[in-house]
C-alpha cells in the first residue's frame, strides 16, 4: 500500500528539501519505487535530482491551473526507481489560483488518487510556509516528517505547524499523523547540540529518529551538481547518515525486507553501512 509523506517546517534552512531528496533516493536504492512532488516554488528538489528548471516543461503549477494532470508532469530522474513532479517559480503565484478553485484544499489529494498505486512512497516537499499549497499537501498525506535543525531556536514556530496539522486532522484529513522528527545539521563542535536534542525529544518523544544528520561539506555541495548525496559522495558522513536514516525509516514502517535488496543505481553502492 502506498504511503504519502509530507516534509514540512515553516522555518527555512533546516534541511527539509535535502532530507526529502536524499531519503527518497536511498529508498529507491533499496528497491522502492518513489515519487517526489516538489511543491516549493524555489524548486530545489527538482534541481536536486538533476532536472533543469530552465527547460520548457509542465510543473505542478499547470496542475493547479487545470492545464495538466499530475500524471502528465511526472518525470524520470537519473536514479532508477525515483521520479519527480517538478516545481518552478510560477508556483509562487499559485495561492491566488487555488483560492478560486472548488475544493481548493483537495486539489492534490484528488490528483493523487489516479497515480498512488504506481509507487511505494510518495514524498511531498512543502514550501516553508503554511499557505494553501501546504494545506493541500497535508490534506493529501498519510503523515508528516519534520526536519529540525540542531540549533538554539529549533522549536521556534513549530507550535504553529502542529496547530495546522491539528486543524487539518479535524477538518480535512482525520488519518494524518506525525511520521517522525529528524534532527539535521548537527555540528559536533557545538555544546548546544545535546541540549537541543534533549529538548526536542521531550517535545516529540519516540517520534524523533535515532539517526541524526550532520553538517557536511559534501552534503552541501551535492545540490549544486544536480545530484543527491548517494550519487555525489555516498561514502561521506552525510551519505552514510542518509543511508542509515533510510534503513531506520524502513524498519519503522515494517518494510525492512527491502534492506536485503541492495541495488546499484546510476553509480555508487550501499556498502557504507
Amino acid at each position: 500500500m502506498t504511503k504519502v509523506i509530507a516534509f514540512a517546517n515553516q522555518k527555512g534552512g533546516v534541511g527539509k528539501t535535502t532530507t526529502c531528496v536524499n531519503l527518497a533516493t536511498y529508498l529507491a536504492a533499496y528497491g522502492k519505487k518513489v515519487l517526489i512532488i516538489d511543491l516549493d516554488p524555489q524548486g530545489n528538489a527538482t534541481t536536486g535530482v538533476g532536472i533543469d528548471k530552465t527547460k520548457d516543461m509542465q510543473t505542478f503549477f499547470d496542475v493547479i491551473e487545470g492545464e495538466a494532470e499530475l500524471s502528465e508532469i511526472i518525470l524520470p530522474t537519473q536514479i532508477r526507481n525515483l521520479f519527480i513532479a517538478p516545481s518552478s517559480v510560477d508556483l509562487a503565484g499559485a495561492e491566488v489560483s487555488l483560492v478560486q478553485r472548488d475544493a481548493r484544499e483537495r486539489v492534490l489529494k484528488l490528483q493523487l488518487e489516479n497515480i498512488k498505486a504506481n509507487y511505494d512512497y510518495i514524498m511531498i516537499d512543502c514550501p516553508p510556509s503554511l499557505g494553501l499549497i501546504t494545506v493541500n499537501a497535508l490534506t493529501a498525506t498519510n503523515s508528516v516528517i519534520i526536519p529540525i535543525q540542531c540549533e538554539f531556536y529549533a522549536l521556534e514556530g513549530l507550535s504553529q505547524l502542529m496547530n495546522t496539522v491539528k486543524l487539518i486532522k479535524q477538518y480535512y484529513n482525520p488519518d494524518i499523523d506525525i511520521e517522525g522528527v529528524i534532527l539535521t545539521m548537527k555540528d559536533s563542535r557545538s555544546n548546544l547540540v545535546n541540549q537541543v536534542a534533549k529538548e526536542i525529544k521531550q517535545f516529540f518523544g519516540k517520534k524523533v529518529y535515532d539517526t541524526v544528520i550532520p553538517r557536511n561539506v559534501r552534503l552541501a555541495e551535492a545540490p549544486s551538481h544536480g545530484l543527491p548525496i548517494y550519487l555525489y559522495d555516498n561514502k561521506s558522513t552525510g551519505g552514510i547518515a542518509y543511508n542509515e536514516l533510510a534503513r531506520e525509516f524502513l524498519r519503522r514502517n515494517k518494510d525492512s525486507g527491502a534492506l536485503m535488496d541492495k541495488r546499484k543505481l546510476y553509480k555508487g553502492d550501499l556498502d557504507n553501512e
